[in-house]
């Protein structure tokens, strides 16, 4: 079994969810795919707390795929419940955007599921892959004193 090496954050944003009744399985349990969603909320919460969403690297000529992605499920959550998914930015040199994802339940602080994720600088004009960290990434990384 695989198990997520858990790295320093240089940023870290914890944001809260509840599961919704279209999230659960026959089981009364969340569906496993849903915790995907969930990271994607914290990657979401994550750039509007720290000014590198999704807007703002469209608007600086790329798009940002996903090219790995892991889930390690620990525990269940069910429908009502509430969760804080904290999202982690861990720095690299490379031109790619690293996070780390643990999602708690909230009520008893247990955590449910852990994961990480790896997106890539796309080019939006030429469709090309960004081997060098863009300008707009440099700056938005000084800005933060990430080194």
């Amino acid at each position: 079994m695989r198990r997520m090496k858990v790295h320093e954050a240089a940023l870290t944003n914890r944001t809260a969810l509840r599961v919704r009744f279209s999230e659960v399985d026959s089981m009364d349990v969340v569906w496993h795919g849903e915790y995907v969603r969930y990271m994607e909320d914290g990657r979401e919460a994550f750039g509007r707390q720290f000014g590198i969403g999704y807007l703002e690297i469209k608007e600086a000529g790329y798009v940002v795929p996903i090219v790995d992605l892991n889930i390690q499920y620990k525990q269940s959550l069910k429908y009502g419940e509430s969760a804080i998914v904290e999202t982690r930015y861990i720095c690299t040199d490379a031109a790619k955007i690293l996070f780390e994802y643990i999602i708690f339940r909230e009520s008893d602080g247990e955590v449910v599921a852990t994961g990480s994720s790896m997106q890539v600088f796309v080019n939006s004009e030429t469709g090309l892959l960004e081997l060098n960290n863009p300008a707009f990434y440099k700056a938005w990384k000084e800005k933060w004193n990430i080194r």
